[in-house]
Protein backbone atom coordinates (compact mmCIF):
# COMPACT_ATOMS: atom_id res chain seq x y z
CA UNK A 1 0.00 0.00 0.00
CA UNK A 2 2.84 2.66 0.79
CA UNK A 3 4.49 1.60 -2.23
CA UNK A 4 1.50 2.34 -4.36
CA UNK A 5 0.62 5.93 -2.12
CA UNK A 6 4.42 6.73 -3.29
CA UNK A 7 4.02 6.01 -6.94
CA UNK A 8 0.58 7.89 -6.80
CA UNK A 9 2.30 11.08 -5.22
CA UNK A 10 5.35 10.88 -7.47
CA UNK A 11 2.37 11.02 -11.01
CA UNK A 12 0.62 13.74 -8.92
CA UNK A 13 3.89 15.75 -8.82
CA UNK A 14 4.98 14.96 -12.53
CA UNK A 15 1.38 16.14 -13.50
CA UNK A 16 1.18 19.46 -11.75
CA UNK A 17 4.73 20.35 -12.62
CA UNK A 18 3.00 19.80 -16.45
CA UNK A 19 0.20 22.07 -15.42
CA UNK A 20 2.68 24.44 -14.84
CA UNK A 21 5.09 24.14 -18.10
CA UNK A 22 2.38 23.47 -20.70
CA UNK A 23 0.79 26.64 -21.27
CA UNK A 24 4.23 28.32 -21.82
CA UNK A 25 4.96 25.41 -24.22
CA UNK A 26 1.39 26.37 -25.82
CA UNK A 27 1.25 29.80 -25.62
CA UNK A 28 2.08 31.62 -29.45
CA UNK A 29 5.41 33.44 -29.68
CA UNK A 30 5.37 36.78 -28.73
CA UNK A 31 7.66 39.06 -31.76
CA UNK A 32 9.68 41.24 -28.60
CA UNK A 33 10.01 45.24 -28.58
CA UNK A 34 12.53 45.75 -31.29
CA UNK A 35 15.30 47.65 -28.99
CA UNK A 36 17.19 50.34 -30.77
CA UNK A 37 15.93 50.11 -34.06
CA UNK A 38 16.16 53.75 -35.10
CA UNK A 39 20.19 53.06 -34.76
CA UNK A 40 19.61 50.25 -37.59
CA UNK A 41 19.71 50.40 -41.46
CA UNK A 42 17.28 53.02 -42.53
CA UNK A 43 15.00 51.47 -45.44
CA UNK A 44 12.84 54.41 -46.79
CA UNK A 45 10.22 57.23 -45.82
CA UNK A 46 7.10 57.73 -46.87
CA UNK A 47 4.01 59.81 -45.79
CA UNK A 48 0.21 58.45 -46.31
CA UNK A 49 -2.08 61.64 -46.74
CA UNK A 50 -5.96 61.89 -46.73
CA UNK A 51 -7.47 60.42 -49.62
CA UNK A 52 -4.92 57.24 -49.78
CA UNK A 53 -7.30 53.83 -48.92
CA UNK A 54 -5.30 53.41 -45.66
CA UNK A 55 -5.52 56.32 -44.44
CA UNK A 56 -7.52 55.93 -41.77
CA UNK A 57 -4.80 52.96 -40.57
CA UNK A 58 -2.03 54.34 -41.45
CA UNK A 59 -2.37 57.88 -42.00
CA UNK A 60 1.23 59.90 -41.01
CA UNK A 61 4.69 59.36 -41.28
CA UNK A 62 6.10 56.31 -42.28
CA UNK A 63 9.95 55.34 -41.41
CA UNK A 64 11.11 51.86 -41.92
CA UNK A 65 14.71 50.14 -40.10
CA UNK A 66 15.79 47.08 -40.89
CA UNK A 67 18.48 45.57 -38.83
CA UNK A 68 21.44 43.92 -40.55
CA UNK A 69 19.83 40.63 -41.56
CA UNK A 70 16.98 42.15 -42.80
CA UNK A 71 19.25 44.36 -44.77
CA UNK A 72 20.66 40.92 -46.32
CA UNK A 73 17.20 39.66 -46.94
CA UNK A 74 16.21 43.03 -48.90
CA UNK A 75 19.34 42.48 -51.07
CA UNK A 76 19.02 38.52 -51.86
CA UNK A 77 14.79 38.72 -51.76
CA UNK A 78 15.09 35.87 -49.20
CA UNK A 79 14.92 37.31 -45.21
CA UNK A 80 16.45 35.12 -42.78
CA UNK A 81 15.48 33.85 -39.37
CA UNK A 82 16.37 36.75 -37.37
CA UNK A 83 15.65 39.75 -40.07
CA UNK A 84 13.26 41.88 -38.23
CA UNK A 85 11.91 45.00 -39.66
CA UNK A 86 10.12 47.93 -37.85
CA UNK A 87 7.39 50.18 -39.39
CA UNK A 88 7.54 53.65 -37.33
CA UNK A 89 4.80 55.47 -37.78
CA UNK A 90 3.99 59.19 -36.72
CA UNK A 91 1.04 61.66 -36.87
CA UNK A 92 1.91 64.45 -39.89
CA UNK A 93 1.45 67.33 -38.79
CA UNK A 94 1.38 70.30 -41.62
CA UNK A 95 2.14 73.83 -41.36
CA UNK A 96 3.38 77.11 -42.67
CA UNK A 97 4.21 74.43 -46.45
CA UNK A 98 6.13 71.96 -44.60
CA UNK A 99 5.26 68.37 -42.80
CA UNK A 100 6.25 67.66 -39.33
CA UNK A 101 6.68 64.18 -37.45
CA UNK A 102 3.76 64.54 -34.57
CA UNK A 103 3.04 62.24 -31.89
CA UNK A 104 4.38 58.32 -32.33
CA UNK A 105 0.84 56.26 -33.43
CA UNK A 106 2.64 52.81 -33.52
CA UNK A 107 5.56 50.83 -33.80
CA UNK A 108 4.86 48.10 -36.21
CA UNK A 109 7.21 45.22 -36.11
CA UNK A 110 7.72 41.87 -38.90
CA UNK A 111 10.22 39.57 -36.82
CA UNK A 112 11.32 36.16 -39.02
CA UNK A 113 11.06 33.08 -37.32
CA UNK A 114 9.86 30.80 -40.06
CA UNK A 115 9.70 28.12 -37.10
CA UNK A 116 7.44 30.11 -34.78
CA UNK A 117 5.55 31.72 -37.08
CA UNK A 118 5.08 29.56 -39.67
CA UNK A 119 1.46 30.11 -40.01
CA UNK A 120 2.23 33.46 -41.08
CA UNK A 121 4.77 32.81 -43.50
CA UNK A 122 7.25 32.53 -41.40
CA UNK A 123 6.74 36.60 -39.98
CA UNK A 124 5.73 37.36 -36.40
CA UNK A 125 3.56 40.46 -36.64
CA UNK A 126 3.08 42.86 -33.70
CA UNK A 127 2.06 46.84 -33.17
CA UNK A 128 3.14 48.89 -30.37
CA UNK A 129 0.66 51.55 -29.61
CA UNK A 130 2.43 54.92 -28.90
CA UNK A 131 5.46 53.04 -29.27
CA UNK A 132 4.91 51.51 -25.84
CA UNK A 133 6.49 48.07 -24.81
CA UNK A 134 3.51 47.40 -22.89
CA UNK A 135 0.42 48.36 -25.13
CA UNK A 136 0.26 45.32 -28.08
CA UNK A 137 -2.00 46.14 -30.20
CA UNK A 138 -1.81 43.11 -32.65
CA UNK A 139 -1.30 39.95 -30.23
CA UNK A 140 -2.96 36.86 -31.20
CA UNK A 141 -4.67 38.67 -34.14
CA UNK A 142 -1.71 38.68 -37.01
CA UNK A 143 -3.46 36.40 -39.29
CA UNK A 144 -6.36 38.80 -39.79
CA UNK A 145 -4.71 41.79 -38.23
CA UNK A 146 -1.39 41.66 -40.67
CA UNK A 147 -0.69 38.70 -42.43
CA UNK A 148 -4.12 38.84 -44.72
CA UNK A 149 -1.85 42.06 -46.46
CA UNK A 150 1.25 41.24 -46.60
CA UNK A 151 -0.24 37.75 -48.24
CA UNK A 152 0.32 38.93 -51.66
CA UNK A 153 3.80 39.74 -51.39
CA UNK A 154 4.97 36.27 -51.15
CA UNK A 155 7.10 36.43 -54.02
CA UNK A 156 9.37 39.08 -51.57
CA UNK A 157 9.09 37.33 -48.95
CA UNK A 158 5.71 39.09 -47.79
CA UNK A 159 7.32 42.41 -47.36
CA UNK A 160 5.76 45.18 -49.03
CA UNK A 161 8.83 47.52 -48.80
CA UNK A 162 12.20 47.56 -51.11
CA UNK A 163 15.82 48.50 -49.78
CA UNK A 164 16.66 52.74 -51.75
CA UNK A 165 20.08 52.77 -53.35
Amino acid sequence: MSEALSKMKRILTLLSSMALVLPAVAAEPRVPYPEEYRGWHHVKSMVIGEGHPLYEAFGGIHHLYANPKAVAGYQSGKFPDGAIIVFDLLEARSADNAVTEGTRKIVGVMHKDARAYAATGGWGFEGFGGGDRANRVVGGNAASACFACHEPQKDHDYVFSRLRD
